[in-house]
């Protein structure tokens, strides 16, 4: 078996057993039950259920960060970057719901290091689109109708409540949902 398919099944049991029973309740040995690995198999790739929940957030957040390096290399206008990485969080995010819905629930469980590490990773992505408003707020692309914090605290306010509320099955599919959240923030922004 591939080393990608083993990791998979690990954090797909993982998310699975997490979201049923919750992170303390859960056991190496029914994650390993549910993936149908062995605890060997398990301990090769992860060195605990600690390392298995930081994985869970660490490959959406890592994605992202790539997805947003390069909307930004792309060089496009204020306005077509900010809507492209507000369709692109909302599209990862629903494509990891469960994931997502884990980690929020169950991140306070973290210890100090890794948590520290996926704050940073989060830190820079909040800056990187927080100094994109900025940057269109200076050159006149945006109005100073708020902050760029107050801007990017309230799209990450709405990504990162996704879990929370969004259903797959509903009427939206996450690029119309994307697109809406895009629309309602760049009419504050540009005004139209």
């Amino acid at each position: 078996m591939a080393l990608a398919a083993v990791q998979s099944r690990l954090l797909d049991a993982a998310v699975d057993l997490f979201a049923e029973k919750g992170f303390d309740a859960t056991s190496v040995q029914e994650i390993v039950e549910r993936a149908a690995v062995t605890k060997g198999a398990m301990y090769h790739y992860f060195k605990s259920k600690d390392d298995l929940l930081y994985e869970i957030y660490h490959g959406l957040i890592s994605r992202q960060l790539a997805d947003l390096d390069r909307i930004v290399a792309v060089a496009a206008s204020p306005a077509d970057t900010v809507r492209a990485i507000i369709v692109d969080l909302v599209e990862t995010t629903t494509a990891e719901l469960p994931k997502a819905a884990v980690f929020s629930q169950e991140m306070h469980k973290l210890a100090d290091e890794p948590m520290a590490a996926l704050r940073a990773q989060r830190r820079r992505y909040h800056e990187g689109v927080r100094e994109l408003i900025a940057a269109g707020q200076r050159d006149g692309a945006f109005a100073p109708v708020a902050s760029a914090e107050t801007v990017t605290l309230m799209v990450f306010g709405i990504i990162n409540q996704l879990p929370q509320w969004y259903q797959p099955e509903g009427p939206k599919t996450p690029r119309q949902l994307g697109d809406e959240i895009a629309d309602f923030v760049l009419a504050a922004l540009t005004g139209r």
